[in-house]
């Protein structure tokens, strides 16, 4: 369960900051369902750009924002589905775009899910406290912009071999960057620096997104609910919803599966990591590309029982796959070779490394299950390639420049070539021996009990459910938070 517990003199405070800043915290359920949110705050941003520093811009925490850089209001949700003559498979694949959250990344929603109740009940004080966000890349940015909209110091956490756009937006953002050793897989060194902090300053709240239970909480009743009007929408008579795959990360998004499955029994949860990482798929370990996920270990927010099937992704496809996507030969030869319709080429900058990623899995899930047309699969694309300009320069000065010949064999070979190998159907004692991999991490090192670790497994109504069930109780909060601060009946 999340603590809800009321510190009266700290929410006060928080309620004098948001009073003094003209903050005012949306719902979730005004997040699922944007349609909700005041006209007055609607107006409001109408002159506000997508990731412009206002408080305003909380209320675009939402799959369902217009496409617009600036004075964008609300709609459908955004997605592309991918047509066979690209993905080389029958099934329809579909997958929502993360560009058009603010910072151009859904990570936004996961902090603020960490972070919004810990400031309605008075347990993160805005005027003493600094918000550390532990992160392989995404999540601290997200959370440290949350912490701009909602006044509180923040301290950014994440890999020295993360893109140089990240770091660059950062350090004009956050109040500190912290850059530990390694790369995407290296958490354990970003966990170390977290215990570092709070050992040797009394002023840090840690949001762990990889053991936050408002990770979870917010994908499930956001991500889950976008999806699940996306599918109303798109699904044809006959259409089957086969199922769902993400690549792990901090697992947060795997929450929505959650959901999904409660909605459409017969679908399937599948979990991707790097096969350069196989931790899932094989208790392995290593270093890989796919920026925005993180290895060796398994998050405490996976709700691994209800994970039906792990994948694992060449991290040398997704990052070629974003030349081919991306460099003019690669686009060109998509659409006059291998038939691709130009309007689906020319949105494959929606496609960010770990979205390449989560295609594959797609892909490769499909095969599996040998999927038809009247089969969905859905995906997310975490990002855009707006975050790994960097990444392409890196590459062309590393093996030159990107050819006709270079973008047939990347097609043929990664594309089309993908292959139902390095993948496992989970069975129950499977799941189990993944599960137990978490006490390693989790018992062991971070401070949890075992008794929390079986209450995962053993007794999903009072661990995983009655979370779920706290977004009314939390809406019911902020709800209170806006009404004491009193900005809403000014507007």
């Amino acid at each position: 369960m999340i603590n809800l517990t009321i510190n009266e003199p700290l929410l006060e405070r928080s309620v004098a900051r948001a009073k003094e800043r003209n903050i005012i915290i949306p719902t979730f359920r005004q997040m699922q369902n944007p349609e909700e949110i005041p006209e007055k705050i609607k107006n409001r941003l109408k002159n506000i750009g997508l990731w412009d520093m206002d408080s305003a811009n909380l209320f675009r925490i939402t799959w369902k924002n217009e496409p617009k850089k600036k004075g964008g209001l609300f709609g459908g949700v955004n997605y592309i589905e991918l047509p066979p003559a690209l993905t080389g498979v029958e099934a329809r694949i579909v997958a929502l775009v993360g560009k058009w959250f603010p910072t151009g990344c859904h990570k936004v929603g996961a902090s603020f899910g960490c972070l919004a109740p810990r400031l309605v009940t008075g347990q993160f004080d805005p005027t003493y406290h600094k918000a550390v966000w532990p992160s392989t890349g995404n999540y601290c940015r997200g959370g440290a912009y949350n912490s701009q909209l909602l006044a509180c110091d923040s301290i950014a956490i994440l890999p020295a071999e993360m893109s140089r756009e990240r770091f660059e937006w950062l350090a004009e953002v956050a109040g500190e960057v912290i850059a530990t050793p390694g790369c995407e897989s290296d958490v354990k060194e970003i966990f170390d620096k977290t215990w570092e902090l709070r050992n040797t300053r009394d002023n840090v709240v840690i949001f762990n997104q990889f053991e936050e239970l408002g990770n979870c909480l917010w994908h499930y009743h956001v991500t889950g609910h976008a999806i699940a009007d996306l599918l109303k929408k798109i699904m044809r008579e006959g259409d089957n919803f086969a199922g769902a795959c993400f690549t792990s990360g901090s697992a947060g998004t795997l929450s929505s599966g959650d959901y999904l499955k409660e909605i459409y029994p017969g679908a399937k949860l599948a979990v991707g990591e790097a096969l350069q990482c196989p931790t899932i798929l094989n208790n392995g370990f290593g270093a890989h590309r796919i920026e925005g996920i993180g290895d060796k270990h398994v998050p405490w927010v996976h709700n691994v029982k209800n994970t039906d099937m792990v994948i694992a992704i060449d991290d040398n496809d997704s990052v070629n796959l974003m030349r081919l996507f991306n460099e003019p030969a690669g686009r060109e030869y998509l659409i006059n070779e291998a038939g691709v319709d130009p309007d689906v080429v020319n949105n494959l900058d929606l496609l960010g490394i770990s979205g390449i990623s989560n295609v594959l899995c797609a892909i490769k899930f499909a095969k599996y299950y040998e999927l038809t047309e009247k089969d969905i699969v859905v995906t997310v694309l975490t990002d855009s390639m707006e975050l790994y300009g960097s990444r392409l320069t890196e590459m062309r000065e590393g093996s030159g420049q990107y050819s006709a010949v270079k973008a047939s064999a990347d097609f043929e070979r990664r594309l089309l070539g993908q292959r139902a190998d390095s993948m496992e159907e989970l069975t129950y004692v499977a799941r189990k021996r993944v599960h137990n991999l978490k006490y390693y991490t989790w018992v062991e090192q971070q401070g949890k009990t075992v008794e929390d670790l079986n209450a995962q497994w053993y007794d999903y109504d009072n661990y995983w459910r009655a979370m779920h069930d706290q977004v009314t109780q939390i809406d019911e909060l902020i709800n209170s938070f806006n009404e004491r601060a009193g900005l809403l009946s000014k507007l």
